[in-house]
């Protein structure tokens, strides 16, 4: 059952559909081994009941394919809503929201024939990096229990990489597809902005930060979901479809140009060992074939920053304000939330005007600069996985931490402009902590990006050092 669990979303599809094993024996597998090990990483919430799961895996079996998923268990990030289940958002605000309809990602997972099992944890509301909340409690990383698992991905990441589902979907406002893959040695693809359509109540046209997408423990298999979570929906005013990414994964990177901006000229301050792991994947990525050039901070990282920083709290102050005005439920928000709320609500239309002009000056010389170079790469993370108890660090590498979030300022770049980035497995720091690289292009490059991680995950595959399981028994 062991071997099974740990094999790709994509082989096991296609061994549902030759009649190789069942749906019903993965689900077994499946739930056999969130048993196993869910007391201890407390990735997935809101557990279906196992028999209502075998139940709808044994009706699977009994009819013909559905899609691309048929038969695959998979639990929904619980930002997202799953018809039937807590919505939560890790809020006691909404700690008995049942959803009453699918989001159109979850309703087009649905459609290709994944078996929805349950939800997996998310920091309240989405906010930072690490995946803690009054409702479910804390997510664990499966390489060290007593560290983060990052976030807002981070129950979804914990999962994939313990084995209890195969692939998983995500959501990447600040870096939340890229950090927690990083920290737990799989795949995560933010995805060109508004090729995965959202859910998204109030505002469709001002706040383009947040995007959906996939995750899973190989490129091919993060091809395989974005596939189906893509695709127009003209409810949402910046959906489009593109090429499917699948059948683009073919090729190798001989010859392609890759630029390294590393620490951003020391603008971002790195954990002891992140960039000598990370350069350490540069050399890799070298001998398989690619040019990899170092390059020069191609724009002023304050300013980047200080734009993210407007534009997040403004969209947030949009999204929450209705919570923050009624007095009993602002007791319930979180500090940062209402440190987001305020802060988004002090600025003026002048001020946000501005903060779009240095997203559209950065977002032009980035595509001047993608000219010249296939994809570019930097750290997914500042440091390693931190103690799970921390709220958030405070200091990297002596240098003092002014926000909650500031501590992830290396996946602005990418995140403020909406263009598709990768996490791609780098290595692991000496006592066997996980990092990785965003591998990031232009936008509508998706299928380069998980075609260059294909190619590395074949050469590399990290996923041979998989978490200790019996540290993880509980």
């Amino acid at each position: 059952m062991g071997e099974l669990v740990e094999q790709g979303a994509r082989a096991l599809a296609a061994q549902i559909t030759r009649k190789e094993i069942s749906a019903e024996e993965l689900m077994r597998a499946s739930l056999e081994r969130i048993s196993q090990v869910n007391g201890t990483v407390n990735a997935i919430v809101s557990l279906r009941e196992s028999e209502a799961c075998l139940a709808e895996a044994r009706a699977a079996d009994a009819m013909e394919p559905k899609g691309p998923l048929h038969g695959l268990p998979v639990a929904i990030k619980d930002l997202a809503n799953a018809k039937g289940l807590l919505t939560s958002m890790g809020s006691p605000i909404f700690a008995n929201n049942i959803a009453q309809t699918d989001d159109v990602m979850v309703a087009r997972m649905k459609a290709a024939g994944a078996i929805v099992i349950g939800k997996t944890n998310t920091p309240e509301f989405g906010l930072g990096s690490h995946t803690f909340n009054p409702v479910h409690g804390t997510t664990r990383n499966p390489y060290d229990p007593s560290r983060s698992a990052g976030g807002s991905s981070g129950g979804a990441a914990a999962a994939l990489a313990s084995g209890m589902i195969p692939i998983a979907d995500g959501s990447d406002m600040m870096g939340s597809l890229r950090n927690p893959a990083a920290w737990n040695n799989v795949y995560g693809l933010r995805p060109t902005y508004g090729l995965v359509p959202l859910d998204a109540p109030g505002d469709m046209f001002l706040h383009q930060l947040a995007v959906a997408g996939p995750m899973g423990r190989s490129p091919e298999d993060v091809a395989l979901l974005l596939d189906v979570q893509a695709g127009l929906d003209t409810r949402h005013p910046h959906s489009f479809t593109q090429a499917p990414s699948l059948p683009q994964m073919q090729g190798d990177i001989k010859g392609m140009r890759l630029g390294w901006l590393g620490d951003w000229g020391g603008a971002y301050p790195m954990d002891a060992g992140v960039l000598e792991t990370c350069e350490t994947a540069l050399a890799q990525l070298k001998a398989m074939g690619a040019q990899v050039e170092t390059l020069a901070p191609p724009f002023p990282a304050e300013q980047i920053w200080s734009a993210w920083l407007g534009l997040r709290a403004w969209a947030n102050a949009g999204g929450k304000g209705a919570l923050y005005d009624d007095p009993d439920l602002r007791k319930l928000l979180k500090e940062d939330a209402i440190w987001e709320i305020e802060t988004g609500r002090a600025l003026s239309a002048m001020d946000v005007h501005n903060f779009s002009l240095i997203r559209t000056r950065w977002f032009t010389k980035l595509n001047a600069l993608f000219a010249g170079f296939d994809a570019l790469l930097l750290p997914s993370a500042q440091l390693w996985p931190f103690p799970a108890d921390w709220k958030s660090p405070q200091e990297i590498a002596g240098q003092a931490m002014d926000t909650y979030h500031r501590w992830m300022e290396v996946v602005i770049p990418v995140s403020l402009v909406g263009v598709p980035c990768l996490n791609i497995p780098a290595g692991f720091s000496d006592i066997g902590l996980p990092m990785g690289l965003q591998l990031f292009g232009p936008r509508h490059s998706d299928a380069k990006l998980l075609r260059i991680g294909q190619r590395w995950h074949e050469a590399t595959d990290f996923r041979v050092r998989l978490p200790d399981l019996t540290a993880l028994e509980g």
